[in-house]
């Protein structure tokens, strides 16, 4: 019977020579720790730290990836365990995936699954129609052991710091949980306001009144509001948080007058915002958040150029983070002045720029990032953490921006058991991008070891780093 494996030179150049100098590069990196600043593991997962249950709860049902492309080829998301009225057997969940496994041919999910299944778990079982069970009772047997638990898992993967990502409605608690057990300082808060930003979003009037009463300020009026998130801020620094992310429609920053952003609130309250208004006050907020960023140091990271939510019945029926979010164009050059007008040589903003519009690399983020100080490029995120994503950014900012003003490998995940196979991707397709410049004689080898160790681990710490 055909088995998994994991070839030794994966995702390495096919070319010999380079191959050869890619392998000498990627050991060096290969174990060091991972740092994971832009996460979206529930914290409160580490907190409890239960068993995972059943292989479908934690690589099927929450994992987007994995749901959207099955459901691209006519699976209902009901029959992989998402939505009301879903499918409620595990293994019936697992024997959808199993035989849709021809599916991920070619895509990321295939190379983390692999990893998952093999480096994780251990299990070389090909998923299939007729292996599924088989392979179901062999996960769920790792997973009843305590050394599947989630902390385990966390300490063997050799995470080193791990933010999530939160409301500022969160009370943190199971941060202070973390806390407690000494965790504090290995899994971190990150301030994302993007609820309370986006006026016309529904529920937006319910959340103000729960950031008054989380805060302790009244948020009756605008400048209340504005105290009120600074407050949130200083909790999120206080539990460790590191920075903030904001992940808005376009990159507008164009700030509006005090009076102006008083009038918009005030009407949000009274339910009369009109879309223009709140379009106008969400890029008046990013540039408040640069502003407060220069005031209390957490990273700004911003995540623009995505058309959320794009079915409305798929909303409806499902929530949010189903695989129904589509990359738009996006445009940053004009969007980002005003913001770069005001703090962008301020010592303390440090702004991490992520697209999944690769046609902005070269034109746009490259030559931003490669002069203002406060600015950096953010790793491929999304749709383009890929092999192929990788290695096009590489190749389309490296020689405007640099290896120094980007902010290293962070991934972005849900799926917890996926983010050691996230790194080790990110650090192959470096080396090999770092062992051609060898091979073109544009870096000498040793300069090409100390390069791809700053990217996987040095520059991310430097960074995410409150110095």
């Amino acid at each position: 019977m055909q088995q998994l494996h994991l070839d030794a030179d994966r995702a390495l150049p096919p070319d010999p020579t380079i191959r050869t100098l890619a392998r000498t590069v990627y050991e060096t990196t290969r174990s060091l720790p991972l740092v994971c600043m832009h996460g979206h593991v529930d914290a409160a997962l580490l907190a409890d730290d239960p068993p995972f249950g059943d292989p479908a709860r934690l690589l099927i049902t929450p994992d987007h990836y994995v749901t959207r492309l099955i459901h691209a080829a006519g699976v209902p998301l009901e029959a992989l365990g998402v939505g009301p009225g879903a499918e409620t057997d595990p293994r019936a969940i697992w024997r959808t995936f199993c035989s849709h496994w021809h599916l991920f041919r070619g895509t990321p999910s295939r190379f983390w699954l692999i990893h998952e299944l093999v480096e994780v778990f251990g299990v070389k079982t090909v998923p299939s129609a007729e292996t599924a069970d088989q392979l179901y009772e062999e996960l769920s047997e790792r997973l009843a052991a305590p050394e599947f638990r989630p902390r385990a898992l966390f300490d063997r993967f050799g995470i080193e710091v791990l933010a999530t990502t939160d409301s500022p409605l969160d009370d943190l608690d199971a941060h202070a949980r973390l806390a407690a057990d000494g965790w504090g300082t290995r899994v971190i808060p990150t301030f994302r306001p993007d609820a309370l930003v986006h006026l016309d979003r529904p529920g937006w009037t319910a959340d103000v009144t729960t950031l008054g009463r989380r805060s302790g300020i009244d948020t009756s009026d605008y400048d209340g509001y504005l105290e009120a998130l600074r407050s949130r801020r200083r909790a999120f620094v206080a539990a460790g948080g590191l920075a903030t992310d904001h992940g808005h429609q376009t990159a507008d920053t164009t700030p509006v007058s005090d009076a102006t952003a008083r009038r918009i609130y005030a009407d949000a309250l009274a339910g009369r915002c009109t879309a223009a208004d709140a379009a106008a006050f969400a890029a008046h907020m990013l540039f408040q958040m640069a502003a407060m960023s220069c005031d209390d140091g957490l990273v700004m990271q911003l995540h623009p150029g995505v058309l959320r939510n794009h079915h409305d019945e798929a909303l409806r029926r499902y929530g949010p983070d189903r695989g129904f979010d589509i990359p738009i164009a996006v445009e940053f050059t004009q969007a980002l002045r005003p913001l770069l007008q005001a703090f962008g040589r301020h010592p303390a903003l440090r702004l991490v720029l992520f697209t999944v519009d690769e046609s902005v690399y070269s034109r746009e983020l490259a030559p931003l990032a490669g002069v203002y100080p406060s600015v950096l490029l953010g790793a491929p995120w999304w749709f383009l953490d890929s092999p192929d994503g990788l290695r096009r950014f590489r190749s389309t900012v490296t020689e405007t921006a640099g290896f120094y003003n980007t902010a290293g490998f962070v991934d972005d995940t849900r799926a917890f058991a996926s983010i050691p196979a996230r790194h080790d991707l990110a650090r192959r397709i470096d080396a090999g991008y770092l062992a051609g410049l060898v091979a073109e004689h544009h870096l000498d080898l040793d300069e090409a070891i100390e390069t791809a160790a700053d990217l996987a681990y040095n520059i991310p710490k430097r960074v995410y780093s409150r110095s």
